[in-house]
């Protein structure tokens, strides 16, 4: 099959099944389209998952990004042939017990992070979607223990390694779900959750991991949460948290995910192409829609959704770039050294 020719499209989707449909390339081979999210129906083994990576990549030139949700713990796409992670609040409390030995801890989740990023590049993936940076306030919600910590200071100190283990073997770091979506207890999977601090207390709390890591994240993805205080639109749809504060006050200057359009906290937007407007306006680099593929059809429909030059480098920087790889030896020690 003959490439074609197209520059990155601003809407990321995911495919059917374990391979390509003829729905799945005429999706993919979208202008629109500039990337694909593989989900766990998507993975039976490696072997497989390769062939449809490699299915993906032959349609176009330059090949669109492709990424999972391999956070570790209940959020982990791929298992079999992979290393099961744990989540990442076992880290955390392994940092709380270290006393003077939390170098070690903090070397162990360096090299989670490697081994994570390393595993996915061998199959052909250029990102997951991690860290998540929220605090890890309230462990019976949808951020749970998918969070480092509850303390602003430990996460960051302790999402700092992971991140510099992604970066050594060559994948760069998403961080989620901007501004923060700790201190909500509704699932914006199912409804759209509230948060009715101010600016200030939100600054100075749940957007320090993002602002102190700003120059070490590729991407950021935001959350579907209403803030009335700071404004009325949800993030994922505000100029407002996007560009004024994100970008012009935090100084980011990466990419720009939304979170996934079709979820029940989004709807609030509008149908999907109003959604889409409303999140690109707002100042998202791509927009996620997944899961629901009559929605993409009705996207793709009203397209095309282009990719600005600047999104279009940002996109760019998104892919994967092997260097360095664990030791077989340093890779079975922390294996048997990951909690259980």
């Amino acid at each position: 099959m003959t490439k074609i020719l197209q520059p990155f499209g601003a809407v990321m989707l995911d495919v059917e099944g374990l391979s390509l449909n003829e729905n799945d390339i005429r999706r993919l081979q979208d202008p629109s389209v500039g990337g694909v999210i593989l989900f766990a129906r998507n993975f039976e083994s490696r072997e497989q998952v390769v062939n449809l990576i490699d299915g993906i990549r032959a349609l176009r030139e330059p090949e669109l990004l492709i990424a999972v949700d391999q956070e570790g713990g209940r959020v982990q796409r791929f298992k079999d042939g992979f290393t099961r992670i744990p989540p990442m609040a076992e880290f955390g409390a392994l940092y709380d017990q270290a006393g003077e030995d939390a170098e070690e801890v903090l070397a162990m989740v360096h090299a989670t992070g490697q081994l994570m990023a390393e595993e996915l590049i061998e199959c052909g993936v250029d990102f997951s979607f991690a860290p998540v940076l929220d605090l890890g306030l309230h462990h019976e919600t949808v951020i749970g223990n998918r969070a480092f910590h509850a303390n602003a200071e430990k996460l960051i100190t302790i999402a700092t390694a992971f991140i510099d283990g992604m970066t050594a073997a060559g994948m760069q770091a998403t961080g989620k779900h901007f501004p923060g979506h700790g201190h909500v207890l509704a699932d914006s999977h199912l409804e759209t959750p509230l948060d009715t601090r101010s600016l200030d207390e939100i600054r100075a709390d749940d957007m320090q991991p993002f602002i102190a890591l700003k120059d070490k994240l590729a991407a950021v993805m935001t959350a579907h949460i209403n803030f009335p205080a700071v404004d009325p639109a949800l993030p994922t749809f505000s100029s407002r948290w996007l560009r004024e504060i994100l970008r012009d006050e935090v100084g980011f200057k990466g990419l720009i995910f939304s979170d996934d359009l079709t979820m029940h906290g989004a709807l609030v937007g509008g149908n999907i192409v109003e959604r889409a407007d409303l999140a690109i306006e707002a100042g998202c680099d791509m927009v996620l829609v997944c899961n629901d593929h009559s929605a993409m059809d009705e996207l793709l429909a009203a397209g095309p959704y282009r990719a600005s030059s600047q999104s279009h480098h940002r996109f760019l920087s998104m892919k994967a770039r092997p260097t360095t790889k664990l030791s077989r030896a340093d890779k079975a020690q922390l294996i048997k050294s990951l909690p259980s």
